[in-house]
């Protein structure tokens, strides 16, 4: 009776060791890679159709074109959402983040082809990338800067707009692992993406449809160009 029991526990013991191994394993190989991040974002994959990124969104993600937004420093788990989100999740579905008028994104084409760990490989490089304070944009509307403060600190309650520090942060730096950094972010790329919000073209975020549908273009302007010089 010794003998078997001192089997069933060495026995025990061995799978036990084995599954936590297996575990360790997939941990470690579920870890992003910095360099191979760094890799697909400054030369792409030309064998499988996915570009460069820098060419769009500029060195180490601090872009300077409006079309494209910065990249640098975002949270890294908002990032890989974002990716995934361009594609579709079922055949036959659209995707969640869509052009205007329901077109296909710039981006649908690109990520197509991505495998889930170069998402996640890129998205890893992109969030340890300092903002460049010389390429990052800053508010320009001094006529709108009274609104768009009222909006990003306390809302519009009277519209049952949550203020968008809440989640943004009050220096609009973000929240990791939920919300982006929105400051030194184009103000024309966030008023586009608010707007796509309201439109339903971005379905990826029902609390954020829910804000921008109570608000109207000059509201998304005024908090926009606010946002963008926050630091």
């Amino acid at each position: 009776m010794k003998r078997v029991l001192s089997k069933f526990i060495i026995t025990s013991s061995l799978i036990a060791g084995c599954s936590v191994l297996s575990l360790a394993y997939a941990a470690d190989a579920a870890k992003p890679d910095l360099q191979k991040g760094e890799q697909l974002y400054l030369n792409g994959n030309v064998s499988k159709g996915v570009l460069a990124c820098v060419t769009c969104h500029g060195e180490a993600g601090n872009s300077t074109l409006e079309a494209n937004p910065n990249l640098a420093a975002q949270p890294f788990e908002y990032l890989v959402k974002q990716l995934n989100d361009f594609r579709p999740k079922k055949e036959g579905e659209p995707a969640a983040r869509l052009a205007a008028g329901g077109a296909p994104a710039v981006m649908a084409s690109i990520v197509a082809n991505m495998t889930t760990e170069e998402m996640r490989d890129v998205a890893f490089y992109l969030s340890q990338q300092p903002l460049d304070p010389e390429k990052a944009a800053t508010a320009t509307n001094l006529d709108t800067l009274e609104r768009g403060q009222q909006i990003w600190r306390g809302g519009l309650p009277e519209r049952g707009v949550a203020a968008c520090a809440a989640c943004h942060a009050p220096n609009g730096a973000g929240i990791p692992g939920q919300y982006p950094r929105l400051s030194g972010q184009f103000p024309s790329y966030i008023a586009e993406q608010l707007r796509l919000f309201r439109s339903g073209d971005r379905n990826n975020q029902v609390m954020m449809h829910d804000i921008s549908d109570r608000m109207n273009d000059a509201d998304i302007d005024a908090v926009a160009d606010y946002a963008a010089g926050l630091r």
